[in-house]
């Protein structure tokens, strides 16, 4: 029954989004995307905002806008470790549109050279908080 999964434990700054069996995941990268399957090597990932999915044993996918972290490979067990982890059904997508807003503004002005990495890290999750509310205009 587990031949074709694998242990999954998704941890979010603030609690634990998921710990069970998965079939394949994919995780968002800084160019692209990088799909785990069972059995995969062992090997440490970076993870970028955006959307990371995964597939239960019925085939359910289940999608979660992460922001930065990594991903851990060890012996047919991944562990996910991200400061933010949200379903798409639990953003506030007019919340979201504030939050871009802001950062937008952020940008525009003059600002040190942390201030302005830390704005784009808050338009792009704000971007990915839209983008998978599919609010986004």
């Amino acid at each position: 029954m587990y031949m074709n999964t694998f242990s999954l434990k998704v941890i979010a700054s603030d609690k634990i989004f998921f710990d069970g069996r998965v079939e394949v995941l994919i995780i968002p990268e800084v160019d692209g995307e990088k799909a785990i399957l069972a059995h995969h090597e062992d090997i440490v990932i970076a993870i970028d905002i955006g959307d990371l999915k995964f597939r239960l044993g019925d085939k359910t996918w289940v999608n979660a806008v992460v922001g930065k972290g990594f991903a851990q490979v060890i012996n047919n067990r991944v562990s996910v470790l991200v400061d933010t982890a949200e379903r798409p059904e639990d953003i506030d997508a007019a919340r979201a549109k504030d939050a871009l807003e802001r950062a937008k503004e952020q940008l525009r002005q003059k600002q040190s050279l942390q201030d302005f990495h830390l704005s784009q890290a808050s338009m792009a999750r704000a971007m990915s908080r839209l983008k998978s509310t599919s609010k986004f205009d």
